[in-house]
């Protein structure tokens, strides 16, 4: 179908953001009045300017406070939308949305209602114009869909109709079954918007609040269904006011608006008898596994210290390139030497993801409009895809050497018919203080990487967590909210069904310098007390941890002197839930970067949020901030 945004859902000048709508793939715009009006280019202009960019202008809004006033009001009305008419023929746009009223001069009077819009309509007609009525979810008269569609079919006009708006139907909590009475053709517009559940003023949640489909809560492939079912065959257009959005840079932004569009009509297909002219993206690859995690510095020495103390051994080296494989059990570390120096020294710039079939999952991704990464490499070497994540960390789709069950009515590629990424590195022969690492089970050594936490910039939070779920297939959970010394951290984890892929997004509290956002790769062990103290013996320092921490522990939940001596001894954190139990400590940070060592007990699936606030606090008095 075709897709649409209104200029109010993007940052920037009417030029900046008509050229980022036109990047994204949009087929057409809603120009937003305040944006025409800011505009230096006459109407003439901006029409040239959107054809040039293969755009449609699809809508003109708003009109506001037409109806259901006193006569004299009403000729008011009638000669601004004269005036407003002959700008949209200017424009070349030919529907105008129409609000319900929210003046105080409003009277609760249907038949009056019909019999003004009615007239609007005619004068509407002569300049080629057809009248979108959207009931406001604050509207003083009319503030449901349902109510304004019946004020439309009074009305009786074929230039008239009705504009449905997710937000105003969903945040009202009206049945949008009842929708499918609506004849499609009166149907003149659609636009979408998603929105967190909130319990607040709905003209303010309307107005700050708003996201795209997919990053909130509301259920808008089942509403989308039903306008669909009812005939509309319009564009799919978004309308999103959000404080955010419109403080980001536009182009990403509108990226980011398509993407969830493709999304939303991927998801409703299957909910459609019909689904032509719906997108199709290619089925979503899970990744099974973390293949890699790949640190890039300027100095390899503290990096290699910290990693020698965790436990880990340097087996290897690519064959072409400054990068050394660091293991430990099932968990992999490259440390990249090449790029120039980031600001802010060693950070986690990328993220192997096994994959039963990389190319496929590469194809999704490009699809959904992740930005395709070139690599240089040697002919020798294995062919890796990748992609660019909204904070910029790269992901590598890898063979990967786990079964998998194959998709429905085909077979899964023979494993090694797939070349895998270690066939790039050579061995290297250790040096005195590396210890073997692979194959070994102790209890104190390291078994895989546990998770990612990635702090995203401050504007993209929602985004990354739609381009995670999305683009790769994993699983969101809830949005927690953590407490910080200085504001206030959103954390979002996303996850495959086993849990062996898990990345933790976060943002922090206020808008911060890109290269100091700090990131932590958690590590899986089977005695997080013995990993700890032989981190600490090998010359490893932990986060300290305040003693007042320990002492409420004590009260939570009841844990005996012993030991809670080891944990106040070591900095460990503890959590518990329904399921299973957590411990986790953690190491000091490098460059951008820092280590957890954790132990899972039981079917603890949580990351122990309620920890984080006193790790930030100890971060923070230690100098570094963690994410």
């Amino acid at each position: 179908m075709r897709t649409s945004i209104a200029t109010v859902s993007l940052s920037g000048s009417l030029t900046e953001k008509l050229t980022a709508a036109a990047r994204a793939g949009f087929d057409g715009v809603e120009i937003f009045e305040n944006d025409l009006l800011a505009s230096p280019l006459t109407p003439e202009e901006i029409r040239a300017r959107t054809a040039d960019l293969g755009l449609r202008i699809d809508l003109y809004q708003p009109m506001r406070d037409i109806e259901a006033v006193a006569e004299e009001e009403f000729t008011r009305s009638l000669r601004r939308a004269r005036h407003k008419f002959e700008l949209m023929r200017r424009l070349g746009a030919d529907t105008v949305l129409v609000c319900s009223s929210v003046s105080p001069h409003a009277v609760d009077d249907d038949a009056l209602a019909a019999e003004q819009l009615r007239r609007l309509a005619v004068l509407a007609e002569d300049f080629g114009v057809k009248v979108a009525y959207e009931a406001l979810a604050w509207g003083r008269h009319v503030s449901t869909y349902d109510h304004a569609w019946s004020i439309v079919e009074a009305a009786g006009h074929p230039a008239l109709g009705t504009c449905l708006d997710s937000f105003h139907i969903l945040a009202r909590g009206s049945d949008p079954k009842g929708i499918e009475d609506i004849p499609g053709d009166k149907i003149f517009f659609l636009q979408l918007a998603d929105a967190p559940l909130m319990a607040m003023d709905v003209l303010q949640w309307s107005r700050h609040y708003r996201c795209f489909p997919g990053q909130g809560g509301f259920d808008l492939a089942g509403l989308l269904a039903h306008v669909l079912r009812a005939g509309y065959d319009g564009p799919l257009s978004l309308e999103v006011f959000n404080d955010v959005f419109r403080q980001a840079e536009a182009g990403p932004t509108a990226v980011d608006a398509r993407r969830s569009l493709l999304v939303l009509q991927e998801t409703v297909r299957p909910l459609l008898r019909e689904a032509a002219g719906l997108a199709a993206p290619p089925a979503p690859v899970v990744p099974t596994g973390v293949a890699f995690a790949e640190l890039v510095t300027p100095d390899v020495v503290p990096v290699a210290t910290l990693l020698g103390a965790l436990g880990f051994a340097r087996t290897s080296r690519h064959r072409s390139k400054p990068v050394d494989l660091w293991e430990q059990g099932e968990a992999r570390v490259l440390v990249n030497t090449g790029p120039a120096a980031r600001h802010g020294g060693t950070a986690l710039a990328a993220i192997g993801l096994e994959s039963p079939d990389p190319a496929a999952a590469a194809r999704r991704a490009e699809s959904l409009l992740a930005p395709v990464l070139p690599r240089r490499r040697a002919l020798e070497d294995a062919p890796l895809d990748a992609v660019a994540a909204p904070d910029g960390t790269e992901l590598f789709f890898c063979a990967s050497p786990r079964p998998s069950a194959p998709p429905e009515g085909g077979t899964s590629p023979a494993r090694r018919e797939l070349p895998f990424w270690t066939d790039d590195f050579e061995p290297v022969e250790r040096v005195p203080h590396d210890e073997p690492a692979v194959g070994e089970q102790g209890a104190s050594r390291v078994t895989g990487i546990d998770h990612l936490a990635l702090t995203q910039p401050w504007h993209q939070f929602d985004e990354a967590a739609l381009f995670h779920r999305a683009v790769l297939g994993l699983g969101a959970q809830e949005s927690v909210d953590v407490a910080d010394p200085y504001g206030l951290h959103r954390s979002r984890a996303v996850t495959n069904d086993d849990g062996s892929v898990r990345i933790a997004l976060g943002v922090g509290p206020a808008p911060t310098d890109d290269g100091a956002r700090p990131q932590h790769i958690a590590l899986a062990t089977r005695d997080v007390i013995q990993a700890a103290r032989r981190f600490r013996a090998a010359g490893g320092l932990l986060l300290a941890v305040p003693a007042n921490y320990y002492d409420d522990l004590a009260a939570r939940y009841g844990l005996g002197d012993e030991e809670l001596a080891v944990y106040r001894e070591l900095g460990i954190l503890y959590d518990r839930d329904g399921e299973g139990e957590f411990r986790h400590c953690y190491t000091r940070t490098v460059g951008r970067v820092f280590f957890e060592l954790v132990q899972r007990d039981g079917g603890y699936r949580g990351y122990g949020a309620q920890n984080a606030p006193v790790r930030l606090a100890a971060q923070r008095a230690e100098g570094r901030s963690g994410c």
